[in-house]
C-alpha cells in the first residue's frame, strides 16, 4: 500500500515547545512542504524571531539565523543581498513584527527587498504573558488591559497586510490562516506562491496568519479557533492585497 503522508524532510523529527492549539506547528508543516516540492532546502536561509517562535530553527533542517528583537528583516536583507542565490526568508509574530520591529519590515518592503516573511499574528504577546499588542482587537482583554483594549487611548489595532498593501513598491501581500482545512489549503498555496516570486527576483513578499493564543486568551484550541473565526477573520480579512505588476 502507498503512504499517503510522511514527514517532510526540511522538517526535524523534533517535538516543539508550542502550547497545544497553538497553529505554529501547522504553518512550520506547510513551509517544510513548500520548501520541499521546491527544492531549495539545500538553499534556504530562515531567520527565527524574538516571540513564541524563537527556537523555531530546532524543528527545520536548513540553516537557521537568531536576529535581535524586531531585527529579522534587517538581517534578512543583508544575507540576501550579499547572497542573491540564498532563499531567505523571516518567520516573525506580531509583537516582533509590528511593535519594535514595525520600522524594519516597513522600509524592507519599501526597499523591495527580495526575501520573504511569514508573519502570525495571535493578537497578544504570546510568550511574555499575554499583553496587549499592536494587533489586540478592540475591547480584548489581554494582561495589560484587562478591562479591554480602549482604541481612544492606544488607537485600533494595526492591519498590517493593509499597511504594507499602500505601499507603491511592487510586493505580494496576503493574510491567511489554518483554523480549518480549506484555509490550510489556501494557505500553503499562498507560501509557495510567495517563496516562487523570491525564486524569479522578482518582488518582497508576506504571508500573514491569523493564528490562535489558547493559553493567553484562556480557552480551549476548539473555543480558540471559533473564537478567531467569529472575532479575528471580521476585522482581519483572508485574502490577496497586493500583487507585483
Amino acid at each position: 500500500m502507498a503512504k499517503t503522508y510522511r514527514k517532510p524532510e526540511a522538517l526535524a523529527d523534533q517535538p516543539t515547545h508550542y502550547c497545544p492549539g497553538c497553529t505554529h506547528g501547522v504553518i512550520h508543516r506547510l513551509l517544510a512542504e513548500v520548501i520541499d516540492e521546491l527544492g531549495i532546502r539545500g538553499r534556504t536561509v530562515g531567520i527565527a524571531p524574538v516571540g513564541c517562535a524563537v527556537l523555531a530553527y530546532n524543528y527545520f533542517t536548513f540553516d537557521f539565523q537568531e536576529a535581535a528583537h524586531g531585527r529579522a528583516p534587517a538581517m534578512a536583507t543583508g544575507i540576501k543581498r550579499v547572497r542573491p542565490d540564498l532563499m531567505v526568508f523571516t518567520y516573525q509574530g506580531d509583537g516582533d513584527l509590528a511593535s519594535i520591529g514595525m520600522a524594519e519590515i516597513i522600509h524592507a518592503a519599501n526597499r523591495g527587498e527580495k526575501f520573504t516573511t511569514i508573519f502570525v499574528n495571535n493578537t497578544v504577546y504570546g510568550m511574555t504573558g499575554g499583553q496587549m499588542a499592536p494587533t489586540t482587537l478592540p475591547g480584548q482583554r489581554t494582561t495589560t488591559s484587562p478591562g479591554g483594549r480602549n482604541v481612544q487611548d492606544v488607537g485600533m489595532p494595526v492591519k498590517i497586510a493593509e499597511l504594507l498593501s499602500a505601499l507603491q513598491t511592487p510586493a505580494y501581500i496576503t493574510r491567511q490562516t489554518v483554523l480549518k482545512p480549506k484555509y490550510i489549503v489556501r494557505a500553503k498555496k499562498a507560501i509557495k506562491k510567495a517563496f516562487q516570486y523570491q525564486m524569479d527576483g522578482r518582488c518582497f513578499s508576506l504571508v500573514e496568519f491569523v493564528s490562535t493564543c489558547p493559553t493567553n486568551w484562556g480557552k480551549t484550541p476548539v473555543e480558540a479557533i471559533q473564537w478567531a473565526e467569529e472575532n479575528m477573520l471580521p476585522y482581519y480579512p483572508l485574502g490577496e492585497f497586493k500583487l507585483p505588476d
